[in-house]
């Protein structure tokens, strides 16, 4: 009896419940939530209809269908290695890797099949050229300018792909053994220049540092000279002045002074000294005493 009013119960249903199940499925199929690291590209009847961001978003089943899901996070490449030749003729291996990231997936699925060959033989392109443009030493020495130069040129290179470079990075310059022995020999060279240069130039500055010695000496020299003249010349002025109010006793008394003390060197000699003195000698020193002691 109830199996019979069951069945009975369904069969008279039967179209609701079939509603209701295509009522789910409906909304389950409609309603898609998004995580925050990905976009999904919907199609309807085989072409772009929408893009869907993170979050929960609604479609109409049966006619759109999800596509595509594309990740939006930054990837990396794997790192490359290309040979290149410097403006000035030098073989190089450029060791390169780059970082991107989605950022349109409507132009990168439907424009470029594989994004990382793509963008790998772009950058070797591209290093390639710029490289040509500089010589070794600034491809060595500019190494960030360098990157900048590339990572510029990839990013125009692959904006229509929906693409954004996020860096670019030169991870290490090889050059082959010739060339490496080149720059060691070039780079001795160098030093052993500096080297000379330096002791050059500590020559230099001594023998100017001992120029500048005797220049400052001699005008030591010529200054004490100077002074030593000027207090002779007024000392004369004195003795001028002093006989021009006391007469030849003036001079007399500064002649037996200058005897004096020519006596007093004399007997402050050391050792023996053998003195021969003319026979007015002992005569000028008496009246030298005499006049020092004011006799006349």
């Amino acid at each position: 009896m109830n199996e019979d009013f069951l069945i009975a119960l369904i069969s008279q249903n039967a179209l609701y419940l079939l509603g209701a199940i295509f009522l789910i499925l409906i909304v389950v199929k409609g309603v898609h939530i998004v995580p925050q690291s990905e976009k999904f590209v919907i199609e309807r009847f085989g072409r772009l209809h929408a893009v869907l961001g993170p979050g929960m978003n609604f479609i109409v089943p049966l006619l759109d269908v999800v596509a595509h899901r594309i990740s939006i996070l930054e990837r990396q490449l794997p790192s490359a290695s290309q040979d290149a030749i410097t403006k000035d003729n030098v073989l190089v291996q450029i060791d390169t890797s780059v970082f991107y990231r989605i950022t349109e997936p409507e132009k990168t699925v439907y424009r470029i099949r594989d994004v990382d060959a793509a963008i790998a033989t772009t950058v070797a392109g591209i290093v390639r050229a710029e490289i040509g443009k500089m010589d070794l030493d600034e491809v060595q020495s500019n190494r960030t300018q360098l990157i900048g130069q590339i990572q510029a040129s990839v990013e125009d290179a692959v904006d229509d792909w929906g693409i954004q470079v996020t860096r670019a990075e030169i991870l290490d310059v090889n050059l082959d053994q010739a060339t490496r022995d080149a720059m060691l020999q070039q780079l001795n060279a160098e030093r052993a220049r500096r080297a000379q240069v330096t002791e050059a130039e500590g020559t230099k500055r001594a023998v100017e540092l001992a120029a500048e010695g005797e220049l400052y000496a001699a005008e030591q020299i010529a200054k004490a000279r100077r002074i030593q003249a000027d207090a002779e010349a007024y000392a004369t002025g004195v003795v001028a002045k002093a006989i021009k109010e006391n007469g030849i006793e003036a001079a007399q008394y500064q002649v037996a002074l200058k005897q004096v003390d020519a006596l007093n060197a004399l007997g402050n000699g050391e050792g023996k000294q053998t003195i021969i003195l003319p026979a007015h000698a002992v005569e000028a020193f008496g009246d030298a005493f005499k006049l020092l002691k004011g006799g006349k």
